[in-house]
């Protein structure tokens, strides 16, 4: 005899289908199990190793060629820790062209990457990066507005105030644009950003037809990205605004880890997720304005390398945030000795050569994730 079913008690609900962990928490736990946590400390360590490499090679190579010697002696000379000075060309070279130019790289690089982790980290988005979503090119319409304008209301720090505020308005935009109902879409997002792009261009375009030959020379320069004008005087103008983002960031790489798990356990475990994404889209902001004011636009950084530690070491942001700052540091570095190098004497556009790498890289990261999600729709 069939014996019938007790119906649920009316103060036990029936339980419910456990509700499916967030993608990002299942990658955090997948990494645990393969030691990639403490693949960090060791990836960092080649970082840096890496790039201190890079920077004594590119210092040293060019068309006036300086053995990696006597660029470290001539370091440690000016440093008072040994070493001893190069003739009078050699130093100048150094110290006048090479120098500036490597330390520019690396606080752009830094940026960029820095920049990039956040985007993703705040907007739960790995296609969140500063260009996509068009950052960047509104930055650009400030400082090619600044130039073209002819304004110099700020003095030197005038194309970098008028970048970051470009840029701030442009952040602002697209997030109010992509948020509904207290969530961010990321579709939206994209979306938003590709018609931000298209709306700079077009200011970009509008700014090159009522400049004239000296301004058009200066925004050609912003359009294609380049470091062949670095000096000093620049490093310095940049230096207060990446030192300040880069400073800032890491203090909020465990929020990151909590917003990883959703906006609702976030909140619950005492993260306020507004006040945290308003700070960030400033850092971000702060960040971008800073890079953009003396390279232009330099695309894919920030998208390319915070997927690449990923992938690498997991998606912990106490790692994945400075170690983006490192990585991009390195790309750039790199990216800059592959302009000046590749086609010598002549030196092809840092922007170009990102994209050129970057762009590949990016439809494959949208095909893993559309195969990955089954679709966008």
């Amino acid at each position: 005899m069939r014996t019938p079913t007790p119906p649920p008690h009316p103060k036990q609900p029936a339980a419910e289908a456990p509700t499916p962990l967030p993608e990002a928490v299942v990658d955090t736990a997948s990494a645990k199990k393969a030691g990639a946590p403490r693949r960090g400390p060791l990836l960092a360590a080649l970082l840096a190793a890496g790039l201190l490499v890079l920077c004594v090679m590119s210092a040293g190579i060019g068309a006036y060629h300086i053995p990696a010697g006597d660029v470290l002696a001539s370091v440690a000379h000016r440093a008072g820790l040994g070493g001893h000075r190069l003739d009078r060309v050699a130093e100048s070279v150094l110290w006048d062209v090479r120098l500036p130019r490597v330390v520019l790289a690396l606080l752009v690089g830094a940026s960029l990457g820095c920049a990039g982790a956040l985007m993703q980290g705040v907007f739960g988005n790995p296609l969140a990066e500063p260009g996509v979503i068009g950052i960047s090119s509104g930055a650009a319409v400030g400082a090619v507005g600044s130039i073209a304008l002819g304004l110099t209301f700020a003095g030197n720090w005038t194309v970098t105030v008028c970048a970051f505020a470009a840029g701030l308005v442009t952040v602002f935009v697209v997030y109010g644009l992509s948020r509904s109902g207290s969530r961010t879409e990321v579709v939206t997002l994209v979306l938003t950003g590709i018609a931000v792009n298209a709306f700079a261009g077009a200011a970009i375009g509008l700014f090159v037809f009522y400049a004239d030959n000296a301004q058009l020379t200066q925004i050609t320069f912003w359009q294609l990205g380049s470091l062949a004008q670095a000096t000093w005087p620049k490093v310095l103008a940049v230096l207060p605004c990446a030192a300040a983002g880069l400073l800032v960031a890491p203090f909020f790489s465990r929020r990151l880890d909590l917003l990883a798990l959703g906006e609702r356990p976030a909140r619950h475990l005492g993260v306020d997720v507004e006040r945290m994404r308003m700070t960030l889209i400033l850092v971000v902001a702060l960040l971008t304005a800073a890079a953009v004011a003396v390279a232009g636009i330099v695309s894919f950084v920030g998208l390319v390398v915070p997927h690449l530690l990923r992938m690498a070491a997991g998606p912990g942001h106490r790692f994945l945030v400075p170690g983006s700052a490192l990585g991009g540091a390195l790309v750039l570095v790199a990216a800059d000795l592959g302009a000046r190098t590749l086609a010598s004497p002549a030196e092809l556009p840092l922007g170009v050569l990102t994209a050129l790498v970057g762009s590949p890289f990016f439809f494959w990261l949208l095909r893993r994730t559309r195969g990955r999600q089954g679709g966008w729709a």
